[in-house]
């Protein structure tokens, strides 16, 4: 391990979870957008694959930020899952009940992508720092637009 990676050890560890988080997000929103059913299908189909495609557009920039701190990045399902902060769930196919575990998962999204801006801001890679502060803005566009969907 080189020097430049223990240095960036806490930065590190922060953007994995950040990473399983945001991998979490994207694959419990693509299968919202493919089973949601009811009256506002299509609404509700559409508003999970805006969620979905961020989402799946920032993950490939994560990984490559793990990299450029010389570290390897997480690939294995596996590995997601001992990461991750955001819970497995099975839900019905209506889409209060998707919204509202959506809404659970992005905010628990908003916390660990914030540790990851925080580990950044605190090691000095402005880059990094100022990729995971966009990202706060978009995951709070996400969490108001779930809150005003929720019933």
């Amino acid at each position: 391990m080189t020097r430049e990676v223990i240095m960036n050890e806490e930065l590190i560890s922060a953007i994995k979870v950040a990473l399983a988080d945001h991998y979490a997000l994207y694959h419990k929103a693509h299968g919202y957008h493919w089973n949601v059913e009811g009256a506002d299908f299509e609404e509700y189909h559409a508003l999970f694959g805006k969620i979905y495609e961020d989402t799946i557009d920032v993950i490939d920039d994560m990984g490559e930020n793990i990299r450029k701190l010389g570290a390897y990045a997480p690939f294995k399902m596996t590995r997601f899952s001992e990461l991750t902060t955001v819970p497995e769930t099975e839900v019905a196919s209506d889409c209060n009940s998707m919204t509202v575990d959506l809404l659970a998962a992005v905010e628990k999204v908003i916390v660990s992508n914030l540790a990851a801006y925080r580990a950044a801001e605190s090691a000095g890679e402005v880059g990094i720092s100022n990729f995971h502060q966009d990202r706060d803005g978009m995951l709070k566009k996400w969490r108001w637009q779930l809150r005003a969907s929720c019933c």
